[in-house]
């Protein structure tokens, strides 16, 4: 009986003990932007989704201002193949048509962004879905031909993000919730990478977080070796991986996007394993960090 008493006391010491380790980090962060990435790849389970909300929710009642930049790939291809549309990539983007495009739209800015905004108010939260039509929130314009000539169709460029109006819904106690679909000057829609997204918000805001949720711990030196895994990657080692080939597909836009991030004044820009139960309060509220930071440097 006595030894029971002692491990029940010990458990409740150790739990202490973590929430004295957050407290220099709380302190640190409070008041601060926090933007996170959370995409398709890392969307694999209601549970896992569950706990990721937690996270941010949880970052809003000590003291930060998260916000929320969702994609939905897997979702999209879904639909895309259920109304029988063919969708194609071109280096980790999508070629985009207006069929695509009206697909895009339906399942990011509203049935994704809806049920995640909903999600966190069942926490306690109080989200707001938008999509980047909102108030002019992500203005972008066409992109143009890529290097070897492909054009990618309604793909956009972000010309400038409505900072206004995230500020006001932060101070406010809100929690943006923001699909990656922009629009131009004319109002017509176009599908933007969410890592750009998420970067463009992060660097237009001056945030002193952007986390990236994916379904991988990291940048490693082989991709197919998870004990291979870069704590601290440089902008120009960066750079180095994607030429070398080590980087290649989906993680170019998301690796430029932390590269972009860090040298247009975002503090620190991780990419973290969203797979793993409550990543985000592992990497802000603990002594380990997990995933890859990106720095500037040679």
């Amino acid at each position: 009986m006595e030894n029971k008493m002692i491990s029940r006391d010990q458990t409740f010491i150790n739990k202490a003990n973590i929430l004295i380790e957050a407290l220099p980090y709380i302190q640190k962060l409070w008041g601060k932007t926090v933007v996170i990435k959370y995409g398709g790849n890392a969307m694999v389970s209601e549970e896992l989704t569950q706990k990721i909300l937690e996270d941010v929710t949880l970052l809003k009642y000590v003291g930060m201002n998260p916000i929320l930049v969702h994609g939905g790939g897997p979702e999209i291809n879904t639909m895309l193949k259920r109304v029988g549309v063919q969708s194609s990539f071109h280096n980790g983007l999508r070629i985009t048509d207006a069929d695509t495009m009206e697909v895009v739209q339906m399942v990011l800015a509203g049935k994704l962004n809806k049920n995640i905004a909903s999600q966190i108010g069942k926490l306690g939260g109080k989200a707001v879905g938008l999509c980047g039509k909102d108030a002019q929130l992500i203005l972008v314009k066409k992109k143009g031909l890529t290097s070897d000539g492909v054009d990618l169709g309604f793909v956009g460029d972000i010309v400038s993000v409505n900072t206004g109006l995230l500020e006001s819904l932060c101070r406010d106690g809100y929690i943006p919730v923001i699909s990656s679909v922009g629009t131009d000057e004319n109002g017509a829609s176009y599908n933007i990478n969410a890592d750009t997204a998420a970067s463009a918000i992060a660097s237009a805001l001056k945030a002193e977080k952007l986390i990236f949720l994916t379904d991988i711990d990291g940048v490693r030196t082989n991709p197919e070796d998870p004990d291979s895994l870069i704590p601290v990657l440089t902008t120009s080692k960066a750079a180095e991986r994607i030429a070398d080939g080590t980087i290649t597909g989906g993680m170019i836009p998301k690796v430029q996007s932390c590269v972009d991030a860090v040298k247009k004044g975002v503090h620190r820009v991780h990419i973290l394993n969203g797979t793993i139960p409550h990543p985000i309060i592992l990497e802000i509220f603990t002594d380990r960090g997990i995933g890859t930071m990106f720095e500037m440097g040679e």
